[in-house]
């Protein structure tokens, strides 16, 4: 560890490597991220490993386009297979009023550019015979989403920033920091480093490290749990997801179905437990939708959190008040998924003063002072 770096990212998930390898990239390696665990140790490592572009936020649909075209390409960037497949995301809706939503979703997502289908029940069980569609009102379907395993593509990005001469240092956990006339004094568990620029990745504690420098970041974080099974041939393709259900499934490439749900009576705060109780709706509610699911085991169970903000999207940008303190954070469950053109954003920003690809200026901690506009889609 050096005394001194142009940059220091806390969070060693796969945000912060992705900010990261993208600087390293763009000619700044000049780099360190601070771990206080072992990489992909939080919510990277415990999610599902999801990427879609359906959303009900325009700026959320053009982050995961973008990231999308990034994941595409990610395993022969960085030569590691990071199990990426565009199976499709399955959007299905049981509420009248989502269906309808859901339309006008699909007329915006598409005039951005997204090829998304809108499927009857007909139409869903003719492609999907294994889905139960009793109640299902229609579906959403873009075959360009897809899922990865979220340690390798994590790994992918660390590994590959390392070799661009990155320093990444894990077990490493920042204390407490110091601003200064001109940049900042981080204090760790291994001794204290100079930056010029701090950046916040830090998913679950993204308030905490904010707190560190005098600024209140309104995210808040939750529980999530989830489940998986053992492992059978591999059929099922798609990502299937409900909103109105409050579930969401896929397959690995091993063969294991992974599905998780939210919980409405979840406190705020960081709790790593897992009770019965969602084994048991789990298992309830996936086998009537999913019936060859109820003569499969479960053989693991833990918990993740997300990190939300006021309106479910991520809250990404330069602090209007501290000066060259960044942060990528808030993104309410779908940090893996949009973490690669968030990188690049968060990257471009810094060196450039200015993103190229997708415009993320509206994403900053300002848009509150507007007014909230949530994004619906999600779980």
């Amino acid at each position: 560890m050096k005394n001194e770096y142009r940059v220091a990212i806390i969070g060693g998930g796969i945000v912060g490597c992705s900010v990261a390898y993208h600087l390293a990239k763009f000619g700044e390696s000049d780099v360190v991220v601070f771990e206080k665990d072992y990489l992909s140790s939080g919510s990277t490592g415990r999610c599902a490993g999801g990427i879609r572009q359906q959303w009900s936020s325009p700026h959320n649909v053009i982050l995961a386009m973008r990231s999308v075209s990034l994941f595409e390409k990610l395993s022969r960037e960085t030569d590691i297979d990071i199990e990426y497949k565009q199976g499709g995301y399955l959007v299905l809706s049981y509420d009248d009023q989502e269906a309808v939503q859901f339309e006008k979703n699909v007329q915006m997502q598409r005039e951005l550019g997204l090829d998304v289908q809108i499927f009857t029940p007909r139409q869903i069980k003719e492609r999907f015979p294994y889905v139960n569609v009793h109640e299902v009102r229609l579906a959403t379907f873009c075959q360009t989403d897809g899922h990865a395993n979220p340690h390798l593509a994590n790994f992918a990005y660390a590994r590959a920033a390392r070799k661009l001469g990155v320093d990444i240092l894990t077990h490493t956990e920042v204390v407490a920091v110091e601003v200064l006339h001109s940049g900042f004094k981080l204090f760790t568990n291994k001794g204290a480093v100079r930056s010029q620029i701090l950046i916040n990745a830090a998913g679950p504690y993204s308030r905490e490290v904010a707190k560190m420098v005098g600024m209140d970041l309104p995210t808040e974080s939750y529980r999530h749990q989830i489940m998986v099974t053992e492992a059978v041939k591999n059929f099922f393709d798609p990502m299937a997801i409900s909103f109105s259900g409050n579930f969401y499934m896929r397959q690995t490439k091993h063969g294991h179905f992974i599905m998780g749900q939210g919980d409405i009576d979840e406190k705020p705060g960081l709790n790593n437990n897992v009770t019965y109780k969602f084994e048991k709706e789990m298992a309830r509610k996936m086998s009537k939708i999913f019936p060859f699911l109820s003569k499969l085991r479960i053989v693991r169970h833990w918990s993740g959190h997300y990190n939300m903000s006021p309106d479910a999207q991520p809250i990404i940008g330069e602090s209007p008040k501290i000066e060259g303190f960044y942060y990528a954070v808030g993104f309410s469950g779908h940090g893996f998924m949009l973490a690669p053109a968030v990188g690049e954003a968060i990257a471009q920003l810094i060196l450039l003063g200015k993103t190229i690809e997708v415009d993320i200026s509206e994403l900053n901690i300002n848009r509150f002072e507007k007014g909230i506009v949530r994004e619906k889609n999600v779980v």
